[in-house]
């Protein structure tokens, strides 16, 4: 499937690449004969900044990459798929440690300068042997232009593989992206890695990618479960020079939106895309809290997915806040552009045609508090009987 970038400033139907990434991306046998294993290498040590999963039980690579990254820098990735290497003891904390010195060996870099990502099933035995003979002569394999490879081969219940760049000023961003289920930000079972060969401050790489990812990865759900392994990172070579930090920003912003709306269109089972926004709220944080209240019911999920315009569930679900500065007489709902509640109380409406909105791709529900001016916006998905298939037999 090809991807459209749209560039912040100079749009392009290409994917384009930053200057100094190369990747490989092949099969080594941990459940499959998809792609399963892959490393992505600048060619100069690159600034980073990396957000992990806040899961109380972090996976090995986790651990271990929050370590390597803590002094701001970052060279090679390199991610298994198909096993997470998550509540392995020390095994897996070993495991993650000789994959970055593998890595680091092979490529001639500092170990401490490889940060290493694990994605699949939980509570399975890292297999090192084949991992060990993958990772034998990569520096051979890696190639300029191959981040669609890469973007696969990360995949684990993902119906496609997602990736996406943009351009700003001299320099691209390019990110690809994982994430279908147990995706509940504070972020999910969910790995992107954002790439560009922009030349940026270090001070400024964290701060901008926490705002960035606070208004797309964290604004996102998909059944309400926050992974183990969850993890966002940010890599700057420098090669194209320097950038305007805020269009930089912009770039970025865009770039995250659309993976985070992909991650979301490709749950597992999903039917449609689900969009919610609250306004007239009293602070952003309450916006989003509402918002992920009514993305994350089952009942207005199903409804939904069954193109019922039943507003009472999403009524329910604004009022399970237990929220006490919400004001049901001032509350209005709304299914795409109609009104279904407002102020209080239901309105008169086209049934038909609000059940022949629900059946698009994409929905959009809106609640407006009818308290402040501030707002906020969460993608979702509908439930289906697919997410129960995907994840009832999820390890056989």
């Amino acid at each position: 499937m090809e991807n459209t970038s749209s560039g912040a400033h100079t749009p392009s139907k290409e994917f384009l690449q930053p200057q100094g990434f190369l990747s490989a991306a092949k099969n080594v046998g941990i459940k499959d004969t998809t792609l399963d294993l892959t490393v992505i290498y600048s060619t100069t040590r690159a600034r980073a900044a990396a957000m992990f999963t806040r899961n109380r039980f972090p996976g090995a690579p986790v651990i271990v990459g929050r370590k390597h990254i803590a002094n701001g820098f970052a060279q090679a990735l390199v991610i298994n798929s198909k096993n997470a290497n998550v509540a392995m003891g020390k095994q897996g904390i070993d495991n993650a440690i000789e994959t970055c010195r593998i890595v680091g060996e092979e490529l001639s870099i500092d170990s401490y300068d490889v940060l290493p990502f694990s994605t699949g099933v939980i509570g399975r035995r890292l297999p090192m042997e084949k991992i060990r003979a993958g990772l034998r002569g990569i520096k051979d394999e890696l190639k300029p232009h191959n981040l669609k490879l890469a973007a696969e081969a990360i995949m684990t219940t993902d119906m496609y593989p997602k990736y996406i760049s943009v351009r700003v000023g001299s320099a691209v961003i390019a990110g690809i992206a994982k994430g279908a289920g147990m995706i509940e930000p504070n972020m999910a079972t969910m790995l992107v890695y954002l790439m560009t060969d922009a030349d940026l401050p270090k001070a400024a790489l964290r701060p901008m990618l926490r705002r960035v990812v606070d208004r797309t990865f964290n604004c996102m759900s998909i059944d309400t479960d926050t992974s183990t392994s969850d993890t966002v990172v940010l890599m700057a070579n420098g090669l194209a020079g320097q950038v305007k930090l805020a269009q930089f920003e912009k770039g970025l912003l865009q770039v995250c939106e659309y993976l985070t709306r992909e991650i979301a269109r490709n749950g597992e089972g999903v039917t449609k895309l689900i969009r919610v926004d609250v306004s007239g709220a009293k602070s952003s944080a309450q916006a989003k809290r509402v918002a992920k209240s009514v993305v994350n019911s089952p009942l207005v999920k199903t409804a939904v997915y069954g193109c019922d315009p039943n507003w009472g569930r999403v009524i329910m679900a604004v009022g399970k806040t237990f929220d006490p500065a919400i004001e049901p007489a001032k509350v209005t709902i709304r299914f795409g552009d109609t009104n279904v509640f407002k102020k209080g109380s239901p309105v008169d409406c086209d049934l038909e045609s609000l059940r022949q909105y629900l059946g698009q791709s994409e929905v959009t529900i809106g609640v407006n508090l009818g308290t402040g001016k501030a707002s906020g916006r969460v993608w979702g998905c509908d439930l289906t009987e697919g997410y129960i298939k995907e994840n009832a037999y999820y390890t056989t």
